[in-house]
This record gives structure tokens, sequence and C-alpha cells, in this order.
């Protein structure tokens, strides 16, 4: 739901039940059966709009258990990854399970290395949410700890989102497949030159480290400018392949 000033309520449709905004009320059973793109008025006549929530809304509205991967760092991964249905991704650092939702939007089978159950089973629970049940057939989940040990093996890709995904590195040599594509996600530029490191010392080429800055325009008629506020600085992506060693 979208009200006038643009501010968007991710609700699930049940019968009988009621949508409550500071700006009034709409029953369910109004929405329901209705077309997408319908609008509907409260009781004190501010208007709603209603549409089905994209993935992006629903990465930034869906119940967290740890910091999500913001959708223009999401959209870059796909591509830095290069995504394809049926490749094999292995991902550790599970968090809400956006990142995973969007791999398995994409048509990728995940193994998922998570050490905090609460994390893994808000994760499974976000992916079902958006995708349905069937998407969890593709979604291997296993508390573990990828700095540890890496137990599985033919991955085709390999996306991390942890502190010291360096740690990982070594392990990635036996369980991701040679001209395999790792992409890791940071916060921390220091991070980021830690892991270049040991990237550099190893049997790794095309190494990249990109930001992605997210700027929205203002148009209104004549009067044309950057927007005031921007999504800035979220996180680096540094991604690499592995060579035959």
């Amino acid at each position: 739901m979208i009200d006038s000033r643009q501010r968007r309520y991710l609700i699930n449709l049940t019968l009988d039940k009621e949508f409550h905004t500071h700006a009034g009320v709409v029953a369910h059973n109004d929405i329901i059966g209705k077309p997408e793109g319908s609008e509907f008025r409260t009781g004190s006549n501010a208007k709603l709009l209603a549409l089905r929530p994209t993935l992006s809304d629903h990465v930034l509205k869906m119940p967290r258990g740890a910091q999500v991967i913001y959708p223009k760092d999401l959209g870059a991964i796909l591509m830095l990854a290069d995504i394809y249905p049926g490749v094999k991704v292995f991902e550790s650092g599970l968090g809400s399970g956006a990142l995973s939702t969007t791999l398995l939007r994409a048509g990728s089978q995940i193994c998922g290395y998570e050490i905090r159950e609460d994390f893994a089973t808000n994760a499974k629970e976000n992916v079902e949410k958006f995708l349905g049940a069937d998407a969890l057939k593709n979604y291997d989940v296993h508390l573990r700890d990828a700095y540890e040990s890496i137990e599985h093996r033919g991955f085709d890709r390999a996306i991390l989102d942890i502190p010291e995904p360096w740690q990982v590195v070594p392990h990635l040599l036996d369980s991701l497949r040679k001209g395999g594509i790792l992409v890791a996600y940071n916060p921390s530029i220091m991070q980021v030159s830690k892991l270049r490191d040991v990237l550099a010392s190893g049997p790794w080429s095309m190494v990249e480290s990109v930001e992605i800055i997210h700027r929205g325009w203002h148009v209104e008629g004549h009067a044309v400018r950057p927007e005031h506020r921007m999504v800035g600085h979220t996180g680096f992506l540094t991604h690499a392949r592995l060579l035959n060693h």
C-alpha cells in the first residue's frame, strides 16, 4: 500500500482484517480480488494505492534478523557473479535472506552456511514468504561455520556476506570449480584490503573492488536537480575468478 506521500506499507491480505494507518482504515475484504493498481479511500478520504510488492519492496520491508544487502547492491551482485538458472551457489552469511531470495528468484541453487540458527530460520521464512514453499527445494541451509571448512563441493559461484571473507578463501580452492566466480560484500574498506591481500597471494585473477552509488533526481517542470537525499555508501563488492592451479 502506498499513500499520498509515497510511504510504503507491506501487508498480507487476510479475510475480515483491516489495514490501519494514520490516515484511516481500509478493510482487507475491499482489496482482495481487485485489480493490481487500484486505489482505495480510508474513512477520512485519504488515498491509498494497492500494488503487489516487487523484490525490492520485499527486501526493504522484510522482517530482519540482520542488516540486509540493499537492492542497488543485489542487482550488481547478480551481474558480477553472472547468476543464471541452474547455477550452483555457495552462500555464507544468510542474514535475513535478502540475497538468498534474489539469487533463488534468478534460478540459482543455493547451499548456504549460517552460524546463527535464528538467522537461518528467518532467512528461510523470508524466502518462502516471497517465493513460496517450492523455492526451498533449491535452498539447502546448514548451521556451519565457513571459516572452519566447506564440506560441500562443485560450486559455480561463491557469494560471501561475512566479516572476514579472507578466512573462507582457502576453502574455496577445493569447493569452487575452476573459472568459478567469488563475490564478497563488505562495508569496510579495511575488510576489502585484507581480502585483496589474500586473493593476490593465491590462484585468483580479474580481481576488482567496486562501490555502487544510487542517486535519484528531482524532475518537476523546469526544476531539475539531484535529490537532496541519496543511498550512498552501503558496502563494497569484491569479485574474482578462480584459476586452474
